[in-house]
């Protein structure tokens, strides 16, 4: 086998490996990015004015600050991860998100609101 052949036979590899550090890089962007717009998603949801919801998107509590670029920002993010993800697995997106909602349950930091399925907004 001549060195190019070699280099063509883990080409489909490389590739595959490097989808695979790529997305959880992008995934991580969309769910804590540095800033979008005056404010980050972790200054305002430290300040109450945006939380997260049970479908794994950020909402909008307190208008105003940039709030809604903000979200507006990283939903389309996530809604595109969610997509992806729920064509590699056979699955919805909806699906996809309810299950990074509990991740980002579990990683958010003390202080953050959650929108639950009723309605009733909750503080981690």
């Amino acid at each position: 086998m001549t060195p190019m052949m070699r280099n063509d036979f883990h080409a489909p590899r490389r590739r595959f490996l490097s989808i695979m550090v790529a997305l959880p890089v992008a995934a991580a962007a969309a769910f804590f990015p540095v800033a979008a717009g005056a404010q980050s998603l972790n200054a305002l949801r430290a300040s109450g004015a945006v939380g997260e919801g049970y479908d794994g998107l950020a909402r909008v509590r307190k208008a105003g600050g940039g709030a809604r670029s903000v979200v507006d920002a990283v939903n389309a993010k996530r809604r595109a991860i969610y997509a992806e993800r729920a064509k590699e697995q056979g699955t919805t997106a909806d699906q996809v998100g309810r299950v990074y909602a509990r991740q980002i349950l579990t990683k958010a930091p003390a202080g953050t609101w959650f929108l639950k399925e009723s309605g009733e907004w909750v503080r981690k």
